[in-house]
């Protein structure tokens, strides 16, 4: 019952205000390319890719599509939405227009409101203006206020009332423009005025720079880096669950060696993963300085970037074994040892110098740990290894 209220709410809030008292019946009409030459004695709705009206509208017109002209006059008021927007008659009511490029090239005696790219508007209009576009033109002035928001805004003819204009870029005045109202205007940099320009009510100009100033873009660099923290913890608890969830075997294989081996032992993996982790990237270079090497160095570097990614993951599923077999005396890893391990080393690294010493020699530990097993399953000696995978 709500959506249904909010939807009415909607559509009778979307229609021009004059909908409900226009007179005689009201004409419906759709296709990809459609063209309407029949006049309607009531309001007129039109939906389509491509819509050309060319029959006068007695009520109001309602248009939605891709690219919309509507070269006949309306009696009522006027909404159009699409892409590529052309007013080619007159308007006698409100004209509302929300759409990609919009021009309207004849008058409106009523308001005009337009939400777009661009709006260029060579048509005087009777009414109020209101319009928020990145590039705006008036040739034609208006009679009643005008309010514009726009990166690029240029203004041309007489102009009865106040104009009230926000532009992140310039603002341009014609020769012989004339405002009988107040100019008040908010820009980076003052305007042009002509010397043949004239402004009744007078200027108000406030200087106004969108760049962030030293306090704001330090705030941003914060947030910033904050959110980028977020993203990769996130990103590495998800995967760290993941692997030890799909591969609890391997994860105890790793863990098994971190508790079961002799410090002698723990060493030599350590200082294999240090070894292939620093040489690595020499050989690589090495490799690309021959035309026949820079294959197999591709495939290295593709090797090498899984073994990195593979062993600073497991490093963290280590450590919540650790957890684990400390707190819980389980000799088991769970999806959610490798989630909350994963959490301790990104916070462990957030530590200067020190945090980021432990977890380069738990990467390295698992670094070196990985190829011994995955040597092993290459080349097995026993029926078990396979089984650690």
């Amino acid at each position: 019952m709500q959506r249904t209220i909010l939807a009415v709410f909607t559509f009778f809030f979307l229609l021009p205000t004059s909908v409900l008292a226009a007179q005689g019946p009201a004409s419906f009409s759709a296709a990809r390319s459609l063209l309407v030459a029949s006049s309607s004695p009531g309001n007129a709705y039109a939906a389509g890719v491509s819509v050309v009206v060319t029959a006068p509208v007695a009520g109001d017109l309602s248009i939605v599509g891709g690219s919309v002209i509507a070269a006949a006059p309306v009696r009522g008021d006027t909404l159009l939405l699409a892409g590529s927007i052309s007013s080619r008659a007159r308007m006698t009511g409100d004209l509302r227009a929300l759409g990609g490029r919009i021009h309207i090239e004849e008058p409106v005696l009523g308001d005009l409101v337009a939400l777009g790219i661009s709006v260029h508007d060579s048509g005087r209009v009777a009414g109020s203006v209101f319009i928020a576009a990145a590039d705006v033109t008036l040739t034609d002035g208006a009679s009643g206020p005008v309010t514009i928001y726009g990166n690029n805004v240029s203004l041309a003819g007489d102009f009865a009332g106040d104009i009230k204009v926000t532009a992140s870029g310039h603002l341009t005045l014609a020769a012989s423009t004339t405002i009988r109202g107040k100019l008040i205007y908010e820009a980076p940099e003052a305007a042009a005025i002509p010397a043949s320009a004239t402004i009744v009510g007078g200027v108000e100009y406030t200087s106004a720079s969108y760049l962030p100033d030293a306090g704001t873009s330090r705030i941003l660099a914060l947030v910033s880096i904050g959110f980028f923290l977020f993203a990769r913890i996130l990103g590495a608890l998800i995967l760290a669950g993941l692997l030890a969830g799909l591969f609890p075997r391997l994860a105890e294989s790793i863990a098994e060696r971190a508790h079961t081996k002799r410090p002698r032992s723990i060493l030599l993996s350590m200082l294999l993963g240090f070894a292939i982790l620093v040489a690595t990237p020499v050989l690589l270079i090495l490799l690309s300085l021959t035309f026949v090497g820079i294959g197999l160095a591709l495939l290295l570097f593709i090797a090498y970037i899984l073994l990195v990614l593979l062993a600073g993951v497991y490093a963290g599923i280590l450590l919540g074994s650790i957890f684990a077999r400390r707190f819980f005396g389980r000799e088991t890893v769970l999806w959610h040892d490798g989630v909350l391990g994963m959490l301790a080393l990104s916070l462990v690294t957030l530590v200067p110098v020190i945090g980021l010493f432990v977890a380069f020699l738990l990467t390295a530990f698992s670094a070196g740990v990985l190829l011994q097993l995955f040597f092993q399953f290459a080349f097995p000696h026993d029926d078990h290894t396979p089984e650690m995978l």
